[in-house]
């Protein structure tokens, strides 16, 4: 019995691990496409999100069946139900690298991601979370976690420079209103990246048996 459990569990890590590449691809090809105003590229990402959605799915179907075949004990517990709770901000994840691609579908030849030095930093930083939140989850790294949210704070200070800079935008030229919007929005889909980078990154920290206090 205990073999069969840790054959699932090797799939579900599996799993894990190729969700975790697949949304890090999207974001990365988000970022291409929207810095260098790739509507083609951007319309695959959002078609590709399926992908992700049906990931989604298996790794739930893995986790449920994991739950009540094998009745896990305490330690295995949390690692499941981590998972399905990481899973769940993936997913997210991965609807907001396509909403990135609609804003760049959208904004088309409009676009100017490079006079917003804020957007290209906040999209640095929140790949740099997502990458180590999923590598903190292979390697099992309680401190790698910690780092991951502790970097929120990088984040969501971009985004507050990304909100005055279009300000700032708005109030020198009105009529750039619009895509001052248009950009301020998608500095929020990528502050909600981290965001949800972080709650994987809380999750690791479950899975191990640790309490967020003691990490502090």
């Amino acid at each position: 019995m205990r073999n069969k459990f840790e054959e699932q569990l090797s799939e579900l890590n599996q799993e894990m691990v190729q969700m975790g590449n697949k949304i890090m691809e999207s974001i990365e090809n988000a970022i291409d496409a929207l810095v260098n105003k790739d509507t083609e590229k951007a319309r695959s990402i959002m078609e590709n999100d399926a992908e992700i959605d049906q990931l989604q799915k298996q790794i739930e179907h893995i986790c449920f069946n994991l739950l009540i075949q094998q009745q896990p004990v305490a330690r295995d517990l949390r690692t499941v139900t981590a998972a399905m709770k990481m899973v769940t901000d993936m997913e997210r994840i991965g609807d907001h690298a396509a909403d990135i691609s609609e804003m760049t579908v959208l904004m088309g030849e409009k676009s100017r991601a490079d006079t917003f030095e804020y957007i290209q930093k906040m999209a640095s930083e929140t790949l740099l979370m997502l990458n180590h939140s999923i590598e903190a989850y292979v390697e099992k790294n309680a401190d790698k976690a910690k780092e991951v949210i502790e970097h929120d704070d990088i984040v969501d200070s971009l985004f507050d420079a990304t909100r005055e800079n279009a300000v700032e935008l708005i109030l020198a030229d009105p009529s750039e209103g619009e895509e001052a919007t248009d950009y301020l929005m998608i500095a929020k889909y990528f502050e909600r990246i981290g965001d949800h980078a972080g709650n994987i990154a809380e999750w690791v920290i479950y899975s191990l048996g640790i309490m967020a206090d003691d990490m502090i």
